[in-house]
This record gives structure tokens, sequence and C-alpha cells, in this order.
């Protein structure tokens, strides 16, 4: 039965973490980068500025991500962590995901507890709002690039991303639901073009 994955063999040729250490910042700063959506800077992060995944591996980790339980960031960390260093790799992405911000958003709740009501503040969290939308647009469009380069090919995705798009946006159906019957007949249809 043939299986999706992603090639490895160019991994050694490029740019990777050369330690613990750097793999903890790396997530450290990255984590502490995501205000209102993680989703840019991760991508911005890992595949152009520290060039450690292509575009095509990042599409199909955060895919992957996405379907797992948990924080779809907290599971590309995993991922990565483990694809360099193994479990203790996966374990100090983790860390470094979560430690630092965890701290500031325990100041930042404290001092949010003090001035939430204040109208300066509640016009910048809606204004922050339609930043997180803008960015997530943003990498959604980098993204659609790859697709022309996926098994499927060009057409059948953009069906897809429609098809996605109807059934959360307008008809507003659950992730629970869409995720299973659009997402399991794109994974069907994409392993029926893998060669064998």
């Amino acid at each position: 039965m043939p299986t999706a994955s992603i090639d490895t063999s160019s991994i050694g040729e490029r740019p990777r973490p050369h330690s613990l250490r750097e793999l903890f910042w790396a997530f450290t700063w990255l984590a502490l980068q995501g205000f209102g959506g993680v989703l840019a800077v991760v991508q911005r992060e890992l595949v152009d500025r520290r060039r450690w995944m292509t575009n095509e591996e990042f599409m199909e980790d955060w895919a992957a991500a996405q379907i797992l339980p948990g924080p779809n960031v907290v599971n590309l960390s995993i991922m990565v962590g483990d694809r360099h260093f193994g479990a203790r790799g996966a374990l100090v992405a983790v860390v470094g995901m979560l430690l630092l911000p965890m701290l500031l958003v325990v100041a930042v709740a404290a001092v949010y507890a003090v001035f939430a009501t204040h109208p300066m503040v509640v016009g910048a969290l809606r204004g922050m709002g339609a930043v997180a939308a803008g960015l997530v647009a943003g990498v959604g469009c980098r993204l659609a690039a790859s697709l022309g380069r996926h098994p499927l090919g060009p057409l059948p995705c953009g069906l897809i991303v429609v098809a996605t798009f109807a059934t959360m946006s307008v008809l507003r159906l659950p992730l629970a639901w869409v995720l299973p019957v659009v997402g399991g007949a794109a994974c069907v249809l994409t392993w029926r073009k893998l060669p064998a």
C-alpha cells in the first residue's frame, strides 16, 4: 500500500538546527512573535528565514498538526524537533514553544484584568483581530503556490479549497465534520494518485 511521506534525501544539504539550544531559542522566538495567530510567523521563520523546511514539507506537516489533538503549532514543534534530534528535540521544541510565552501570558493577564474595560484596550484588541485575519489570509495565499506541485494538480486542489471554505464559512459546519469528510476525501484522492 503506497504511503505519502516527506522526501528527506535533501535534508542533509540544507540548513538545520545545530544544537538543542538553537532549537529551543528558535521556537521560543517563534512563539513570542505569535500574537493573534502564529501560522504566518511559523511559516516565515521555518521556511523563509531558517530554511529548515520547504514550503511543501511545511504544508504536509501543518496539515498533520491540524488533525492531531492539541494546539497546531505545538504539534508542529514536536514534529520538527523529533525530525532533527529525536525525542529530546521534540521535548526541547515544545518547552521552547511554551515556557516563556506562558510566563508572559500570566503577566499580561494580570495587567489585562485591571484594564480590560478601558476603551483604548478594547479598541486595540479589535484592531489586532483584523491583523490576525490578514496574516492568516496572506499565509494561505503563499501556501497556495505549492498546490501546483501537489499530486492531484491545481484544479482538484482548488476545488478542495473551495469545498473546505464553503463548508466552514458558508455552511458553518463544525471542524469535526469537515476534517473527516473533505479532508478524508482529499487524502483518498491523493493516495490514489501516488505512484505505487
